[in-house]
């Protein structure tokens, strides 16, 4: 099973079961869930972090958010925008962009508790050290494009928009070994020539967020301010140089928040 998590009653373990299978099952879910709170506790969570149910068989069907479409947008077959994947699952995604901020306990927070997320990266910001994000892609992280420099897409034009998301993916390639399928335009700003641009180089999906998390506080785009299943939520690699905090500390935040919530976290990749 994946992480070595147990997730549900395997089959041949129900009521019809032995009993003795039962108990057994039964024990190593508790010892699980006790090395699941022990971890917690260590980086200063009271609860353990909810597990995400196993990836869906048949993977949803992904569409631009209504009132996010460009003009052309089906007919041109341009990669869907979009802030939540459907699903009934009570889970949320969590994607982190640009890469300023490069804290190995982050690494280190996230692999020992076991916490999917999908990076966006921006050259600008991660050619200082490339190799901090193939820690996190040895660690299972999805790796995609942010754009070389981070600019108002929108206020370019299309050989530019290209030239960034392009350039990008040739990054990708060289220095973590594949071009990804996935891209978020910078701010959440794009038009037709965004989305032409971004199929040309080979993207397939634009996704951008409903919520984001900081160190202090969560913004959010929808009037209810809560989270919904299947969100796609939103922050950065930041530290103390922009926040009143590390990003172990923003991780504290959110953990606890979602859990709360009774919402696990899942990988966003595994919806698509």
């Amino acid at each position: 099973m994946p992480r070595g998590v147990l997730r549900s009653v395997p089959q041949g373990l129900g009521a019809a079961a032995p009993a003795g299978a039962r108990a057994d099952y039964a024990a190593r879910q508790r010892v699980a869930q006790t090395a699941r709170l022990v971890l917690a506790k260590r980086w200063g969570l009271a609860k353990a972090p909810l597990v995400a149910p196993a990836p869906p068989a048949h993977k949803p069907v992904i569409e631009p958010r209504k009132g996010f479409e460009v003009e052309d947008q089906e007919e041109l077959g341009l990669p869907p925008v979009f802030t939540t994947v459907p699903t009934k699952d009570k889970v949320v995604f969590l994607t982190i962009d640009d890469g300023a901020e490069k804290d190995p306990r982050f690494l280190q927070m996230m692999s020992e508790l076991r916490i999917p997320y999908t990076a966006f990266l921006t050259n600008d910001e991660i050619k200082d050290d490339y190799g901090y994000f193939k820690k996190a892609q040895r660690l299972g992280v999805s790796l995609n494009n942010h754009t070389l420099t981070h600019p108002y897409l929108p206020g370019l034009s299309y050989a530019r928009q290209k030239h960034e998301i392009c350039g990008m993916q040739r990054v990708m390639e060289k220095q973590y070994g594949k071009r990804p399928t996935m891209m978020r335009p910078p701010f959440g700003n794009y038009n037709q020539d965004t989305l032409r641009a971004a199929k040309a180089c080979g993207i397939e999906y634009a996704p951008i967020w409903n919520a984001e998390v900081f160190v202090d506080r969560m913004d959010y785009r929808e009037w209810d301010r809560n989270i919904h299943p299947g969100d796609i939520i939103l922050t950065h690699f930041r530290g103390r140089d922009d926040w009143k905090g590390t990003m172990p500390d923003m991780v504290r935040k959110f953990l606890k928040y979602v859990t709360d919530k009774g919402y696990a976290v899942a990988r966003l990749e595994d919806y698509l």
